[in-house]
C-alpha cells in the first residue's frame, strides 16, 4: 500500500480504480488504440498502455456473482432491475401501455427430498422446527423430530434432519433438469391457454403474445426454485394490448394445470421429476400490494446469487481429492460428491454434472427472459457504453469524429486479472466498497 501510494502515477492507478466501479478482479489489458484518417491517412489520436500504471489497463470484470465482484455484481443487479420493470411499467424503448397488460408473479418450487431443518413463524410467532409427539425413528436411528427455535442464521438451516435418509441424487438431479422443467411448463402454458380460449395453438401465436422473465434462487437445502413475471400481450409483443378474453384469471388457471402436468424423466436411473406442491401465483398490480418495483427488485436480488446459502464453492471442482481440500459443510460436501459420482456415468453425461457440481447440479442460466418481454441486457450496455464514450469526448480524452471517415485500429492482449491485497484495500476506500477479508491465501 504504502509502495503504491507514494509511485508517481497514483493518481492515474486510482483514476483507472474509479473507473472501473472498484471491481475486485478488473482484467488486465496491454496494447493500443489508434485512429487514422480515411481519406489522408494521417494519425488522428492514439492511445497506448505503455504510459499506464503498471503498463496495463484495467477494465470491470463484469462477473454477476456477487460472491467474486460486489461491484459488477451490482452493475448486473442494476440492469436486471431495469429491465424487469420495464417490462411492467414501461420504459427502455418499450411503451407505458404495458402497464395494463395482466401479469402474474409465479413461483415454481421444487418437491421435497427429505425433512429438513427449517425457519417457522406464524402470526409473527417463532415456531419450533419440526415438533412431532409422537415422531417416527428413521432405518438408521435418527428420531425425526426437532424441536428447535432457529434463527434466521442458524447454520442448520436447510441440513437434513437424517443425512443418510435425505435423496441427494434427487436433489442435483432436479437441479439438473430444472432447465427443460420450465421450458416444457411455458410449453404446456402456451398449449393450455390456448385450450381455455377455444383456439389452436397456431391461431393463439396470431393473437396473443405470452412473455416472461425470469429468475433462479437456491433454497438452503440446495435446490432451485424459479420466480417468474408472466405477462400477456398482443401479436406484436408489448406495443399491442391483448384481446380483452386474455385474462390474468384465465392465465392463472393455466399456470396452474401447466405447472402439475410437465414432467421430466431420466431414463437410465428410471426417475421422473415435476415441481413441488408449493406453487404461488399472485397478480401484480400497479397500486397493489404486488408492485413492479417489488418484483423487479425481487427478481433482480438473486440475479446476482448462486449457491452460497448452501455453503458450497463458486468455483469448479472436478474430483473427489480436490473436494477434500475445501473447508465445507457436510450437507454441501455431500451435495457435490454426488454430483461427482453421477458424472462418472457415461449414461448421463449429457447432464454435465461434473462440470456444475460446484452448482449442485444447476447449470442454466439464472436470469432469463422471453425475446419480446422488453429490452436486453446489451441494450442497456450500449448505452452505457454510448454514455461514457460520450462523457470521454466531452471532456476531450477521446477525438470527436465520424465514423465513416476514421479508421480505428486497435490492438489488445490479456495480462492477467486481480488485483494484490493491498491494492484492494486502497480501491475499497476509494470507491466506498467493504475492505476484502484478509484472512486467508485465497482472498
Amino acid at each position: 500500500m504504502i509502495a503504491r501510494l507514494n509511485r508517481p502515477d497514483y493518481d492515474r492507478w486510482a483514476c483507472q480504480i474509479k473507473r472501473t466501479g472498484g471491481c475486485r478482479q478488473p482484467i488486465h489489458l496491454r496494447g493500443k488504440v489508434e485512429h487514422y484518417d480515411r481519406a489522408t491517412g494521417q494519425l488522428l489520436h492514439r492511445y497506448t498502455t505503455r504510459t499506464e500504471p503498471d503498463g496495463v489497463l484495467r477494465v470491470p470484470c463484469k462477473t454477476r456473482r456477487a460472491s467474486r465482484c460486489p461491484a459488477c455484481a451490482e452493475t448486473y443487479r442494476a440492469d436486471t432491475y431495469q429491465l424487469v420493470r420495464a417490462g411492467l411499467a414501461g420504459g427502455k424503448g418499450v411503451p407505458e401501455t404495458v402497464s395494463a397488460h395482466p401479469a402474474l408473479f409465479v413461483t415454481l418450487t421444487a418437491p421435497s427430498f427429505g425433512a429438513v431443518h427449517v425457519r417457522r413463524e406464524k402470526n409473527g410467532k417463532l415456531l419450533p422446527c419440526h415438533a412431532r409427539r409422537n415422531a417416527a425413528t428413521c432405518p438408521h436411528g435418527q428420531v425425526m423430530s426437532c424441536t428447535a427455535r432457529h434463527a434466521a442464521d442458524d447454520r442448520h438451516l436447510g441440513e437434513p434432519l437424517c443425512p443418510d435418509c435425505y435423496d441427494y441424487e434427487g436433489s442435483v438431479l432436479f437441479n439438473a433438469v430444472s432447465p427443460e422443467l420450465w421450458r416444457r411448463f411455458t410449453e404446456a402454458l402456451r398449449r393450455r391457454f390456448a385450450r381455455l380460449s377455444g383456439l389452436t395453438l397456431k391461431e393463439l401465436r396470431e393473437r396473443l403474445t405470452i412473455s416472461f422473465a425470469k429468475v433462479a434462487e437456491y433454497q438452503r437445502r440446495g435446490v432451485v426454485h424459479f420466480h417468474a413475471v408472466i405477462r400477456l400481450d398482443g401479436p406484436t409483443g408489448p406495443t399491442s394490448p391483448p384481446p380483452a378474453w386474455a385474462t390474468a384469471e384465465a392465465l392463472e388457471q393455466a399456470v396452474q394445470h401447466a405447472a402439475g402436468a410437465v414432467t421430466v424423466e431420466i431414463a437410465p436411473l428410471a426417475r421422473t421429476f415435476r415441481w413441488g406442491t408449493q406453487l404461488d401465483v399472485r397478480q401484480i398490480t400497479m397500486d397493489g400490494e404486488l408492485t413492479e418495483q417489488a418484483v423487479a427488485a425481487y427478481i433482480a436480488k438473486y440475479a446476482t446469487k448462486a449457491a452460497e446459502c448452501v455453503g458450497t464453492l463458486d468455483r469448479r471442482v472436478h474430483t473427489l481429492d480436490e473436494l477434500a481440500l475445501h473447508p465445507l459443510r457436510d450437507h454441501a460436501r455431500r451435495l457435490i460428491a454426488t454430483c461427482l459420482h453421477l458424472g462418472a456415468r457415461e449414461d448421463l453425461a449429457d447432464l454435465r454434472l461434473t462440470q456444475w457440481a460446484h452448482m449442485l447440479g444447476f447449470r442454466g442460466h439464472f436470469s432469463t427472459k422471453s425475446r419480446r418481454y422488453s429490452t436486453t441486457l446489451g441494450a442497456l450496455r450500449a448505452a452505457r457504453q454510448d454514455h461514457m464514450r460520450t462523457e470521454e469526448v466531452t471532456t476531450g480524452r477521446l477525438p470527436l469524429f465520424d465514423e465513416d471517415t476514421v479508421l480505428v485500429i486497435a490492438h489488445w492482449q490479456y495480462a492477467g486479472k486481480g488485483l494484490s491485497l493491498g491494492d484492494q484495500l486502497l480501491a475499497a476506500a476509494l470507491t466506498g466498497q467493504h475492505a476484502p477479508h484478509l484472512g486467508g491465501p485465497h482472498d
